[in-house]
């Protein structure tokens, strides 16, 4: 009897100590991470801000300045606020591979191809994705959302979208990411804050019109999971906070 209650011991302190040393794993490799982070693309006085509000950055932050045009784009369908149940469900795990997630889905949901998965924006019963502009920027602020459970892709809501229109002509490059980041550690981010991704895409607020305007912004997700869109006119939005900031 003792010898029982012995190896039950035994057992939770083993499995104790299996956590702790998985997190701290975890820790090490989160340090390692952000020591390889080359931060050099930073401005000495925005070190400096991140320094003294003790500020991290644990994404690497692009060096790509593509010249983009603003789109207009119109709502093809809003979202509905009940989910559609699918007539088959699928296998939840296929969001990690598009191309057998589309073959599995383009029969009920057939622009599902144009649309990309966004972890950052994604919880535990629901996968986002976001349409693509110019076949290669997510459209940030439409969703498609693909709700699970038990490991099966049950319902969606879908906001589906047509671009009617795009200026050649007045393409731009887009601010670079490190600009960007450094406007918002010198002037918005909290103290303790932590960056954990950083992504060009498009954003635009939609309006009650038939057409809508989306310009392409850099999106920094924070590790309290709220997130700041940097458009290329310096303009800081932060839909969580239900904010325009200037």
């Amino acid at each position: 009897m003792h010898w029982g209650r012995a190896k039950n011991v035994l057992i939770y302190a083993f499995l104790l100590l299996n956590l702790v040393l998985g997190y701290q794993l975890w820790m090490d490799k989160q340090d390692q991470a952000s020591a390889n982070l080359d931060l050099t693309s930073l401005a000495e006085s925005t070190q400096r801000s991140m320094d003294e509000k003790q500020i991290q950055v644990r994404a690497q932050i692009p060096a790509e300045t593509p010249a983009l045009p603003k789109i207009n784009y119109r709502l093809l369908k809003p979202g509905s606020k009940e989910p559609v149940k699918l007539a088959e469900p699928v296998d939840s795990r296929l969001i990690f591979n598009s191309k057998d997630l589309v073959s599995a889905l383009e029969a009920q949901i057939p622009s599902i191809g144009n649309y990309r998965y966004d972890q950052e924006s994604s919880g535990d019963s629901v996968f986002v994705l976001h349409p693509l502009a110019l076949e290669e920027w997510p459209l940030f602020n439409i969703n498609l959302e693909l709700n699970y459970s038990n490991q099966k892709v049950l319902s969606y809501r879908l906001e589906a979208i047509e671009v009617v229109q795009m200026d050649e002509e007045k393409m731009q490059q887009v601010l670079p990411a490190s600009k960007a980041l450094g406007f918002l550690i010198d002037k918005f981010l909290p103290p303790k804050t932590i960056v954990t991704d950083i992504e060009l895409g498009y954003y635009g607020q939609v309006f009650n019109s038939d057409a809508q305007v989306a310009a392409p912004a850099w999106r920094f997700t924070l590790g309290n999971g709220e997130k700041y869109y940097v458009l290329g006119s310096g303009d800081v939005i932060s839909p969580d906070a239900e904010k325009i900031k200037e």
